[in-house]
């Protein structure tokens, strides 16, 4: 009776721990989701800071699985190149360690706390101070799940039949490391098992050489998740994700031999007992990340290789069923889906003029006109679509709704034009005869297309969900749009007063990009104008009132 209550207690402090680390995860993500995005998307040009976005990005979401699926994702997008994406996973493999390391170091007594300021947090009436203290009661539960984790080890000091299974572990260390690794990825949580790999240590049933054998179990079975999600996703995501369990595999592969040798040296250091497993989780995932690094590179090329591209899919439409012409609402959700694929299309070709732009690169490039004509042909196979569905009789509302995604998929097919025939030849002609921006024009020029890109995809949600209070603030953003769009003419023009050479040889092209970033967050906006018009609150004109005697 007494070993069923203890395993009890273990797996609810366990349980306990995961639903702290969900917690954690959704309150960072909802506070501060974007920023921390954007910190990975764009802190990723050196090495060095690759390797500390991926650590701060873990740190704050208590989660390296979430940081790997979130590069993954970037890397499909074209957002981070493959070496610094392998770059930053090793940075997480850092946090998760410094993590477990903090937790460990007898800060449990600080869960009551954490969770009355977390909950009277959450009472903020904005989604910031709500995950921010959704957060805190997270952290919280995790520090109490530690104390319960310990109290529940306690009496398998003197268990027998722990002591014979652990016996039997010792002795056959490959099994310790994969049943350590299979507990990993099913918690998909290597920080879980970490703790409770912490727990068992301070019960002092655990040998070093066995205490090093089981974090590397740990290590292993975290990289498993990020690889099961992104079976279906494209090639360049799951490149990433199996990159980063090569890299841990091969880790384990080494380190496993030469455990013995481990426990020695780490006896020998003045290390307290009972934060071995910590210690040794750090030790490893710093060894490794200053192995792996020189050799980003060679992995990332290796993935390219051992993951072929994606088969090329047909260029026709997705959706566009005829069968569902009877169908007004089918067709029309049918045709408002392959005007997401567009939109898609042109985020890409966005971030493709980005990177080049960014790094001095001719090849993003390349792929922008073969895109364009896939944007030129489908909005046109749209408009084709609902013409046919026009002809059937709608009513109005329906009319309404044909005629808002007929003129949103002009809209980025214009913006496919402004790509290909502005900012692809603009940047072309930087990266052909060597013009540098200055420091101060390179900024404002990457703010803004930063900007473009977040503005389309707020564009794409609203598209679908018709969000009042969304489309708002797009119309409020194109406001920061324009203004910014003025300063930067501005900015630009007294630095060519001032001499700049950097600005003399780039004059042209800086206005020319500004004025064409401009030009597509106009079309980007569109999206709003009949949702605000309908709730009454669009203008006819941006000529203020005036005075009739004026």
């Amino acid at each position: 009776m007494q070993s069923t209550i203890t395993i009890v207690n273990l797996l609810g402090a366990v349980a306990l721990l995961l639903f702290g680390l969900a917690q954690v995860k959704y309150g960072v993500t909802r506070a501060f989701g974007v920023k921390l995005r954007a910190v990975l998307a764009t802190g990723t040009q050196s090495g060095p800071r690759s390797l500390l976005s991926g650590f701060l990005a873990t740190i704050a979401l208590q989660s390296s699985t979430a940081t790997v699926l979130t590069v993954a994702s970037f890397a499909e997008r074209d957002l981070i190149r493959p070496r610094m994406a392998q770059v930053v996973l090793l940075g997480a493999n850092i946090g998760t360690a410094v993590t477990a390391w903090i937790f460990a170091t007898g800060v449990a007594w600080l869960s009551p706390m954490l969770i009355l300021t977390g909950l009277i947090v959450r009472k903020g009436a904005s989604s910031a101070r709500q995950g921010s203290g959704t957060a805190l009661v997270g952290v919280g539960l995790m520090l109490l799940s530690l104390h319960l984790l310990s109290s529940a080890t306690e009496p398998m000091r003197d268990s027998p039949a722990l002591g014979a299974f652990i016996g039997m572990l010792d002795d056959a260390w490959p099994v310790a490391l994969i049943l350590s690794a299979a507990l990993a990825f099913v918690s998909s949580s290597s920080l879980a098992v970490v703790v409770l790999i912490l727990s068992l240590a301070s019960a002092g049933v655990l040998s070093t050489g066995l205490i090093i054998v089981l974090i590397l179990g740990a290590n292993l079975g975290g990289a498993i998740p990020p690889v099961v999600a992104t079976l279906s996703a494209p090639a360049s995501a799951r490149r990433i994700t199996i990159g980063n369990l090569v890299v841990r595999t091969v880790g384990c592969a080494i380190a496993l031999p030469l455990a013995g040798y481990g426990a020695l040296l780490l006896q020998s250091l003045p290390l307290s007992q009972a934060m071995l497993p910590v210690d040794a989780h750090l030790i490893f995932n710093l060894a490794l990340a200053t192995l792996a690094w020189p050799l980003s590179g060679l992995i990332s090329d290796l993935m390219g290789k051992l993951v072929p591209d994606d088969p090329q899919a047909d260029e026709g439409p997705r959706f566009l069923d005829a069968d569902a012409l009877d169908t007004p609402v089918v067709a029309l959700a049918n045709a408002t889906r392959e005007v997401l694929v567009v939109g898609d299309t042109i985020e890409r070709m966005l971030i493709r003029a980005e990177n080049a732009f960014k790094h001095n690169d001719l090849g993003p490039l390349a792929e922008i006109i073969a895109l364009e004509k896939k944007v030129d042909a489908r909005q046109q196979d749209v408009k084709i679509y609902l013409s046919q569905l026009g002809r059937k009789g709608l009513d109005e509302q329906d009319g309404r709704r044909s005629i808002t995604i007929i003129d949103y998929a002009i809209n980025l097919e214009h913006i496919g034009d402004i790509i290909e025939k502005g900012l692809a030849e603009q940047i072309r002609k930087k990266i052909l005869n060597g013009f540098k921006f200055s420091d101060q024009g390179y900024e404002e020029l990457k703010t803004l297309f930063d900007m473009t890109i977040e503005n389309l995809r707020a564009a794409q949600s609203i598209f679908v969900t018709g969000d009042f209070d969304l489309a708002r603030r797009l119309m409020e953003i194109k406001i920061d749009i324009r203004r910014l769009e003025k300063q930067s003419s501005g900015r630009h023009l007294e630095r060519l007063r001032d001499g700049l050479m950097q600005s003399l040889q780039t004059s042209s092209l800086h206005l020319d990009m500004l004025r064409d970033l401009k030009r597509i967050n106009a079309h980007i906006v569109s999206v709003a104008h009949p949702i605000l018009d309908q709730g009454g609150v669009l203008g006819e004109s941006r000529l203020r009132a005036t005075d009739s005697r004026a």
